[in-house]
């Protein structure tokens, strides 16, 4: 086994198919389908469920790719590191990101490449998962931080380990305040400031079921600071995810989450076949090797 055949193995496992995978990495299906082979027989397992349509992981196949995926990273930075050596690695990052707490995780990142590499910079762009998908497909980021839901058929992905609870922000004096989470039915009748990124509908249609149709929804917003004043002055009650405004005990403003409990995990992504510079290259291996740390 060789990082070569650890390759073509994890492009198989990403396209779900020998085709796919075999022209994604420039070469013919016989000889991949070939090394496959070998390399179920030196391991003495079957890593693959042929379908008719496409290739499944067995059990053996999903612990091989997550220890494929860490040798084939380590591999790459030590390929980084070895050429950086006498020359400056240095270079633009351009990352768009959700409002969430969970970008600490990623801060983390940048704070341990910045102590390693200076000369790169990264740039951020705030907003929902539809502007920053957009802005991937158009080639004016290199990396996203989206919140589900969100479609995923076109990215390549790491999902973090963090989860943002939705819940209530309002004002401390008013009489939902004193409760300790929030239910369906005591959004009856409120004005409500609601996000306008697309597919929220369908997480808070569930959670609330009929009533959704009813909610009072006076303002729409893409980011949650504005929105705070507006709840501050009055305008109405904000349905937001947690710990993105932050709150003391003497604030004016209060959140409360949902009940039933209402979480959205977080996701990493970047377009499939992206060229990397060198740059975002270090950084998304940096990321890899941080997780599998965490994990």
């Amino acid at each position: 086994m060789d990082i070569r055949t650890l390759q073509y193995f994890l492009a198989i496992a990403r396209e779900k198919s020998i085709t796919g995978a075999a022209e994604v990495l420039h070469m013919t299906q016989p000889p991949l389908s070939r090394q496959m082979r070998e390399l179920e027989g030196e391991l003495g397992k079957k890593l693959f469920i042929r379908g008719n349509r496409s290739i499944t992981l067995t059990d053996e196949g999903m612990i091989l790719r997550k220890r494929a995926e860490q040798i084939v990273s380590l591999m790459e930075i030590a390929h980084a590191e070895i050429n950086a050596v006498g020359e400056q690695l240095g270079g633009d990052i351009y990352i768009g990101a959700a409002e969430t707490v969970g970008l600490r995780c990623i801060a983390q990142g940048i704070k341990t490449l910045q102590q390693k590499y200076p000369g790169i910079h990264f740039h951020f762009y705030s907003g929902h998962a539809n502007d920053i998908t957009e802005r991937l497909d158009r080639g004016l980021l290199d990396f996203g931080i989206v919140l589900e839901p969100v479609d995923l058929q076109r990215y390549d992905y790491i999902k973090l380990p963090n989860v943002d609870t939705w819940g209530l922000l309002m004002p401390s004096n008013c009489p939902l305040a004193k409760k300790q989470t929030i239910h369906p039915e005591d959004l009856e009748g409120l004005p409500i400031l609601f996000t306008n990124q697309t597919l929220t509908d369908n997480i808070f249609s569930g959670w609330m079921g009929s009533g959704f149709s009813n909610l009072n929804i006076v303002v729409t917003y893409d980011l949650l600071f504005n929105t705070s004043i507006l709840v501050e002055e009055g305008v109405g009650y904000a349905l937001c995810l947690d710990k993105i405004i932050r709150l003391g005990e003497n604030d004016i403003l209060t959140f409360r989450p949902l009940e039933p409990a209402l979480e959205v995990g977080l996701y990493l992504i970047w377009k499939k076949y992206q060229s990397f510079t060198k740059a975002a290259s270090v950084f998304l291996d940096t990321l890899h090797m941080q997780f599998s740390a965490d994990g």
